[in-house]
């Protein structure tokens, strides 16, 4: 039990810890990937170079962790409060070709980033941008304004 008690307590302050570095920094892994991927190696290393002779703990502590990340899933898919929480909700950075100052400060976006994709998106000024979108993956979505004829 201890073992489950180790893995669930660090699941939980790594997971709470990258949510609060914000979602910039994992890129196109969404938190659980990152939080899986990250620990998983960690909890079997002591089984694979010997140090714990018995592979009960391997076991146990990784699948722990697969229950966990399974059930914060079936989680976030089930109740859109728990989804919010989990994985984030999308942040307007442009609206209407102005910065949105304070929601670009919050998520530690630069302008220069919100230009990146502008341009990606074949736009050149900021006036050309409808909604500049900070999404729940950490990708930013560029809606261009309406032309008129």
């Amino acid at each position: 039990m201890d073992t489950v008690i180790r893995v669930s307590a660090i699941y939980l302050f790594v997971f709470a810890g990258l949510r609060v570095l914000g979602k910039r920094e994992f890129g196109q892994l969404s938190p659980l990937e990152l939080v899986s991927l990250l620990m998983i190696p960690e909890i079997v290393s002591q089984a694979l170079v010997g140090q714990d002779h018995s592979l009960t703990s391997a076991f146990t502590g990784a699948a722990t962790l697969m229950v966990l990340v399974f059930a914060t899933s079936l989680l976030a898919h089930r109740f859109e409060r728990a989804e919010r929480l989990i994985a984030g909700s999308p942040v307007v950075l442009a609206c209407h070709g102005r910065f949105m100052d304070t929601a670009m400060n919050r998520m530690r976006i630069t302008p220069e980033e919100v230009y990146c994709e502008m341009h990606k998106a074949g736009l050149e000024r900021l006036e050309q941008v409808r909604w500049a979108i900070l999404e729940s993956d950490g990708s930013i979505a560029v809606v261009p304004q309406e032309r008129h004829p």
